[in-house]
């Protein structure tokens, strides 16, 4: 065990002393903990002496015990794995500390995190924040003591958000998106879990933001997690997995194991367990259920087992109709548990406990349905309990309080919400004051019904805020409900138009962090593309039933009659001229349309103009751009079909687009996306970007390709890219490339030249991002995640990328690192000599005159080296080859061949070597060359 892990371990104690002391209480005064409970607990937080002595994890006894037809198993032996407990932050603070032990979660309060120094940026690409959130994970309650703090999940990472001061704090480290997460009863720590390949549990420490434990490989099928809770002395984990084959394992987090103390494998015909919870007296008993069962665990933690009960119900049990559960919570008295189903009812389970089994034996407590109370006639889709209540939420927006007879104390009828989702009810207690304003609450006496005040987390993706003291709802946030598909940026002021494909159209100032405006349409009707017009005046909106709306930015209002209707499917791009005269829109079916503003009675009026189905296959790009002999636009329309498509607008006219060229982009991989390059040559071109990972330059005139490069190799091709706006005439001389890919966002430095130092990228939505907007000045980037339903904000960070670059070398060093055996080699020594062949045999072979030993070779001789280091270029490539000129120093030219067009791994048809396209091949060592 490592200092760091050893001393994170006596914080643990240290805290879990404090915060357990008056819960332990509660749970060593209640009838139904025995002896060994307590005993185990206090052998738990033992003294810090214990745990120095025990420096390796003890293993649990490969034991089980058989229970209604299952078996509990310990967990599969998980492969070991580096933990990582702290930070850099933990780091930082104990090295500022001069070197002492004391933890910075020792030293934390409630108000640390929100007055941590953020120091200096170090990525080129920041989290700086995050849109949206999670509507199907639940939102909790954190802290209320000095201002409201919640808990919330986005994306692949959680979000610890302060609602007075406007701030966030990205929880950041899982690889996939977060699947469940849960709370302690104190709101100290949190755990949060992913489903996917490599899926981790991580231990938060909500004080400071640290993660303070990590377990790897929970679940060794990669399907990661599908329920979590936490014991309420935050002593233990329980998680059940998200297999076909169900696993209940409870891990002993506190210690650093890496394997769970215990495992439980479900049958498969008890469904799908979505709700896990602890008993909140007994720490060793747990009730999870699906739709259609409640299983109630009982861990033997002597020996390490999980023995469980789940009883059969049917409508014959009561001779009523049940329905699906939701949820399920312990009573109070902890002597029952409660189930809620969709029908409105609540099935009540009496809990038969026995003494601990003998060993070998199959006995254990159990529980059996004994009643089935029907409250209300609206299904309950939450259920919980708060300060001795009994609290359901139903789909029709009521909240309703019940007494542990389950005799109504209060509700909440008036508040007008939709399904509740979640209910996450203050850390602080409720108290009354002189001057308080609590309702009564509904018993004959009526006293007043005293509550914490909660958070209210609905379907529409809604979060409220309800102060009991004088029922005070506030709204907090609202946030799409579905994917996400558009963004855009506004072209001269910091407005970001996010669109949903619930038909949710939001705008955000994105510096204040602060909503503005919105719009809803018509139900079925989902938001698919988005873009503002030059002038910032207008916002194109394509819909994904074949709607195009041209809407007023500033109040999202209809600048037309009515919208435009010309296409049958999902309009999936949006784009306006220079000038603001034309816009063009493409969608599934592949058709191009382009609309146009019209001068009528003195008003401006648009119009529909014409529409052309020009493509075989999916429309990856459509761009307007500026003819250079005048200011006329042109438009350009990219498909997956190869084919590069010029439309001209001087002769188009009513129902009649014309087409002025088509030309192809490539014979073997398929376009992605098409950009106009920044004038950083006198040679105006487009970029391209293709599935091979290659980037190619056309010449927008011609349309001749240039040049062909790698691009951005980062797990997937290139999606979408946009160049970097700059803010100042200087930046003009250096500008950069946004790209991304399938679940990446990044950067690359222009003009590009295959330098992978150039290039860098990280995980933006594991999931899958759909959208990319730029700010206007430059400074941040905008990921839009599809069904993750959020959109994440990043800070630009120049300097890092520059000082990336100047690290990896100049010249031809940093291609080197590509090549097999590097500089010295022997693949690029036998580089160097077919080099020197290929002189050979353009000055003739059987000449008797004296070699010339040049730094060049014939254009002719490309294709022979080429064919020579093992690619054999078609036809239509060799007749690609243009101008590009590629100094070295030190080495020889063939190698730069090589260097700038690696081939990339696990791409279908992908040469080991690519073609380049040059003219010249310089080689700077020629007087040390081997000339045969």
């Amino acid at each position: 065990m490592t200092t760091p892990q050893y001393n994170l371990l006596g914080t643990f104690l240290e805290i879990l002393r404090d915060t357990s002391s008056n819960q332990s209480l509660q749970s060593d005064s209640s009838e139904h903990v025995d002896e060994a409970q307590v005993s185990a607990d206090k052998q738990q937080i033992g003294s810090l002496g214990d745990l120095e002595e025990r420096m390796e994890p003890a293993e649990c006894d490969k034991r089980g015990q058989k229970q209604g037809g299952a078996r509990g198993e310990r967990g599969d032996p998980r492969t070991r794995k580096k933990l990582s407990h702290l930070g850099d932050e933990e780091t930082q603070f104990q090295a500022k500390a001069g070197g002492s032990r004391e933890s910075l979660v020792s030293r934390s309060t409630e108000d640390t995190l929100f007055q941590k120094d953020e120091g200096p940026q170090v990525y080129p690409l920041a989290l700086n924040w995050s849109f949206g959130w999670n509507s199907s994970l639940p939102v909790f309650y954190i802290r209320e003591r000095n201002q409201k703090v919640l808990l919330y999940a986005c994306g692949h990472m959680a979000v610890i958000y302060n609602v007075a001061r406007n701030t966030q704090y990205h929880l950041q480290g899982h690889p996939n998106v977060i699947s469940c997460l849960c709370v302690s009863e104190d709101r100290r720590w949190i755990a949060t879990a992913d489903k996917g390949p490599g899926c981790l549990i991580i231990l938060w420490d909500s004080f400071t933001g640290i993660p303070v434990h990590t377990i790897f490989d929970s679940c060794p099928q990669g399907n990661g997690i599908r329920a979590i809770a936490i014991s309420r002395d935050a002593k233990y984990l329980a998680t059940v997995s998200d297999a076909e084959v169900q696993e209940v394992s409870i891990w002993r987090w506190t210690l650093a194991v890496e394997t769970p103390a215990c495992t439980l494998r479900l049958p498969r015909e008890y469904g799908s367990q979505t709700y896990l919870i602890f008993n909140p007296a007994n720490n060793k008993e747990l009730v999870s259920n699906s739709k259609t069962e409640t299983i109630y665990y009982w861990w033997h933690e002597e020996k390490d087992i999980l023995v469980h009960s789940a009883p059969l119900l049917t409508e014959n049990t009561f001779n009523k109709l049940v329905g699906k559960f939701s949820q399920s919570v312990f009573h109070p008295n902890s002597s029952q548990i409660l189930s809620a189903t969709l029908e409105g009812k609540l099935v009540v389970w009496d809990i038969q406990r026995r003494a601990a089994p003998a060993s070998g034996s199959a006995d254990g407590p159990c529980i059996r349905p004994c009643k089935l109370v029907h409250l209300q006639k609206e299904a309950v889709s939450v259920l919980t309990v708060a300060d001795r209540y009994i609290v359901t939420g139903d789909v029709k927006g009521n909240i309703k309080f019940y007494n542990h007879n389950l005799s109504i104390a209060s509700w909440y009828s008036h508040l007008k919400l939709s399904c509740i989702r979640t209910l996450s009810f203050s850390p602080s207690a409720a108290s009354s004051s002189e001057g308080a304003n609590f309702p009564p609450d509904c018993t004959l006496k009526g006293g007043l019904f005293i509550v914490r005040n909660f958070i209210i987390a609905t379907s529409d993706a809604t979060v409220y805020h309800l102060t009991v003291d004088g029922t005070r709802l506030e709204k907090l946030f609202v946030e799409p409900r579905d994917a996400v598909c558009a963004i855009s940026c506004h072209p001269y002021q910091p407005l970001l138009a996010v669109g949903s494909a619930c038909g949710l159209i939001k705008v955000w100032h994105y510096e204040q962090k602060r909503y503005l405006l919105s719009r809803v349409f018509k139900k079925g009707v989902g938001v698919q593309s988005l873009t503002y017009n030059p002038e910032g005046a207008l916002l194109g909106a394509g819909f994904t039933e074949g709607t195009v709306y041209i809407l007023d930015a500033m109040s999202l209002q209809n600048e037309t009659p009515e919208p435009f209707k010309y296409s049958r499917n999902s309009v999936t791009h949006v784009s306006f001229s220079h000038d603001s005269q034309h816009m063009a829109t493409a969608d599934v079916s592949f058709t191009v349309a382009v609309y146009t503003m019209v001068v009528r009675g003195g008003h401006r009026l648009w119009e529909y103009l014409a529409r052309l189905r020009s493509h075989r296959q999916s429309i990856r790009s459509l761009l307007f751009g500026v003819y250079l002999d005048s200011n006329e636009p042109r438009l350009l329309s990219l498909g997956r079909d190869r084919l590069l498509i010029e439309y001209n607008l001087r002769r188009s006219y009513k129902d009649h687009l014309e087409v002025l060229g088509i030309h192809r982009t490539d014979q073997g991989h398929h376009p992605t996306c098409m950009v106009w390059y920044p004038p950083l040559t006198k040679e105006l071109f487009l970029l391209v970007c293709n599935s091979g990972y290659k980037v190619k330059l056309f010449n927008s005139t011609t349309k001749m390709c240039r040049k062909t490069l790698l691009g951005p190799a980062f797990g997937s091709p290139v999606e979408q890219a946009q160049v970097l706006p700059v803010r100042t005439a200087p930046e003009l001389q250096k500008r950069y490339l946004v790209f991304i890919n399938r679940d990446k966002v990044g950067l690359q430095i222009l003009p590009v030249d295959g330098n992978p130092h150039k290039t860098c990228a990280m995980v933006c939505h594991p999931s899958g991002v759909v959208a990319l907007a730029l700010s206007y000045d430059g400074r941040f980037v905008f990921t839009a995640g599809g069904h993750d339903r959020s959109v994440m904000q990043w800070t630009v960070n120049l300097s890092a990328l520059d000082a990336a670059v100047s690290l990896g070398g100049e010249d031809l060093t940093p291609f080197y690192g590509m090549v097999p055996g590097g500089r010295e080699g022997k693949f690029c020594r036998e580089l160097e000599d077919y080099f020197f062949y290929s002189q050979i045999r353009s000055q003739g072979i059987d000449t008797m005159e004296t070699r010339k030993v040049s730094e060049h070779i014939c254009l002719a001789e490309v294709p022979f080296v080429m064919r020579a280091i093992g690619f054999y270029p078609s036809e239509e490539k060799v007749g690609g080859v243009t101008v590009m000129r590629v100094s070295e120093r030190g080495g020889g030219a063939a190698e730069s061949v090589r260097l700038r067009h690696e081939a990339v791994p696990g791409v279908e048809d992908t040469p080991h070597c690519v073609p380049v396209t040059v003219t010249q091949l310089t080689l700077s060592s020629c007087s040390t060359a081997r000339v045969p």
